[in-house]
């Protein structure tokens, strides 16, 4: 049923700072913004995608204060990095809080999770 993932889309308060934050710190390859969302290419046809509220709202044919958007993680998501501990040195220097270490897994992964600006989180990992 689902052949491809083209998108992973976050729903943010402050599209300016996740912008920012996406852009200028975890370097991503940004592809433009307007009033109500932020683009970036992560690889050929896969894009990371934030929507404002008033962006989420257009998405969903809904008003605004009917969205039920709470405070907290709205996902994880997680990348493969060549050397965990390297970026994560190069994250915690840019000012990256990370909410775990670089830890080893049971599962066969070194991984490091931290959140963005609205708490979103990502994991960082690498095979053992």
């Amino acid at each position: 049923m689902i052949r491809k993932i083209e998108a992973m889309v976050l729903f943010v308060q402050d599209l300016t700072a996740c912008t920012a934050f996406y852009r200028d710190t975890f370097k991503l390859q940004y592809q433009g913004s307007d009033a109500n969302s932020a683009n970036f290419l992560l690889e050929e046809g896969l894009y990371l995608i934030l929507l404002s509220p008033s962006g989420t709202a257009d998405l969903l044919d809904t008003e605004v204060n009917e969205l039920k958007i709470k405070g907290g993680p709205h996902g994880l998501l997680a990348a493969s990095v060549a050397d965990v501990d390297a970026a994560y040195e190069e994250l915690k220097a840019k000012g990256v809080t990370f909410v775990r270490p670089p830890t080893d897994q049971r599962w066969g992964l070194r991984t490091a999770h931290f959140a963005d600006p609205e708490g979103n989180l990502w994991e960082i990992n690498q095979s053992i």
